[in-house]
């Protein structure tokens, strides 16, 4: 009876655990939320509301004035606004597209190929993700102009193609994929090419899926990089062309538009993690990193 009354209390202490984890994980959710619940609001908010003090961060009464106010605001500059969203978008999703495909080709050769100085190589990584990317900005820049790319979008593409975090990424999850299978499928005739297109990237898609998400994010929103390497007005990107919105005599009357402007850099970045959510919460769980 006394082992069965123990027992019991064991099983309501862990309920009771596991419950105040979940109440810990609701207000770190909420908590971290907020700001962009806040930023999604304000983008309809009216210009009294904008100013009210302290701020609110629902909306009570909203409005698409802010949005009518951006795309006037844009419209009137001599470069038209589809021109800000055609080079964001051939930049971000060449740079996407390369990202997957180096790194994961230099990810699988490195660990089933194992060519002379691997270790060394995988050493010179493992250095380079100490180090912020701001560190090499001027060494890109003087390559970037070495090779004449100023003003191009090869100049916002390559330097973002073999980013250290990402290949060391492809490369901890290059390892979980079996020799056993590459032989077997050796045996059967599959060239290298063909192994690797047909059988490693299939096995591979949680980690080049969350590859993806991340490099999107991250060059859809780089605002940086634009304004190292691009001085044409024609070949600026989406957060360069808002971000003007924000400067200015004009800055208090065009407050609600850059709210606006805040929300649309924004919208994209929060519709590809929601379509992609499910493989990058499977890779974070399968990660495969090793030590």
């Amino acid at each position: 009876m006394g082992t069965f009354k123990i027992g019991k209390f064991k099983k309501r202490k862990i309920k009771i655990g596991k419950l105040l984890v979940y109440i810990c994980m609701l207000i770190l959710v909420a908590f971290t939320s907020l700001p962009l619940i806040a930023m999604i609001n304000r983008a309809f908010m009216p210009l009294e509301e904008l100013y009210l003090y302290p701020p609110r961060i629902f909306v009570k009464n909203p409005t698409f004035q802010n949005f009518s106010e951006l795309f006037t605001a844009l419209n009137a500059s001599v470069i038209p606004f589809t021109r800000y969203v055609f080079n964001s978008l051939i930049t971000t999703l060449a740079t996407v597209f390369l990202t997957i495909l180096v790194c994961s080709m230099g990810a699988f050769a490195l660990v089933k190929y194992k060519p002379d100085g691997s270790k060394a190589i995988f050493s010179f990584i493992l250095m380079a993700l100490m180090f912020s990317s701001h560190v090499t900005q001027i060494p890109n820049y003087m390559v970037i102009n070495k090779l004449g790319l100023i003003n191009s979008y090869w100049s916002l593409i390559i330097p973002k193609i073999a980013v250290a975090y990402n290949f060391f990424l492809m490369k901890q999850f290059s390892e979980q994929i079996p020799d056993a299978l590459l032989e077997a499928a050796r045996i059967d005739g599959t060239n290298e090419f063909q192994l690797f297109w047909k059988i490693a990237m299939p096995l591979l898609r949680p980690a080049w899926s969350t590859l993806a998400v991340f490099s999107f994010v991250s060059n859809w929103n780089d605002y940086f990089s634009p304004l190292i390497y691009i001085s044409r007005q024609a070949m600026q990107t989406l957060p360069i062309a808002l971000q003007t919105l924000s400067g200015g005599a004009g800055v208090v009357a065009r407050t609600g538009a850059v709210a606006a402007a805040t929300f649309v850099t924004t919208l994209p970045t929060i519709i590809v993690f929601t379509i992609m959510k499910g493989r990058v919460m499977k890779t974070m769980a399968h990660s495969g990193i090793k030590a």
